[in-house]
């Protein structure tokens, strides 16, 4: 039936919406060296803008240090730019060959700046799951008026697209409790 099918890929894109929220979250900064902090920076490289994970292995020897290993040596340059170009706050130091990112601790008042970075991220990952919603909500009040489809069926879905709107609402809000436990966490 169509409200199944169209209840089915809603559900396929809250789960989507939460996966980029997790990936999102992952960026945010912590107490420890995560490889999950750089690997999404954008590198100029080869007349390109491409992400860093693909242009340097990335390795957390340290709880307090990245090192980062360019496949190519001619990009230690770049990635170096594109680190201080970024909001990481963090001062590469290489040796030629390899890139280190030492993750000084954090100050309390960072944590917090850090705390209110991610209630926003996770804040867009809802309002994302309730966007989804509302167009499936419209969508089966297209097909009511036009497919002929009942009332009580438009209901039920209805019911049902609440009951997955609320489940992926609280997806979101878990992985921001966790994080934010994380960053706090000293």
């Amino acid at each position: 039936m169509a409200l199944d099918q169209l209840l089915v890929q809603t559900e396929a894109r809250m789960r989507k919406a939460v996966d980029a929220l997790k990936h999102e979250v992952a960026t945010v900064r912590t107490g420890r060296a995560a490889p999950s902090l750089v690997e999404q920076l954008e590198v100029e490289a080869y007349g390109a803008s491409t992400p860093l994970i693909a242009l340097a292995a990335i390795s957390a020897p340290e709880p307090r240090l990245i090192v980062i290993t360019p496949f190519d040596r001619n990009l230690v340059k770049a990635i170096e730019k594109a680190i201080i170009a970024s909001d990481l706050g963090l001062t590469p130091s290489n040796d030629g060959a390899v890139i280190r990112l030492n993750i000084p601790a954090l100050t309390e008042e960072r944590r917090r700046d850090l705390v209110k970075v991610l209630h926003k991220k996770v804040e867009d990952g809802r309002v994302e799951v309730r966007t989804l919603r509302r167009h499936a909500h419209d969508e089966l009040k297209s097909k009511e008026k036009s497919s002929g489809v009942t009332t009580d069926e438009v209901k039920r879905h209805e019911t049902q697209l609440q009951k997955l709107t609320d489940r992926y609402i609280l997806a979101a809000d878990e992985i921001g409790h966790a994080k934010e436990k994380e960053i706090l966490e000293v």
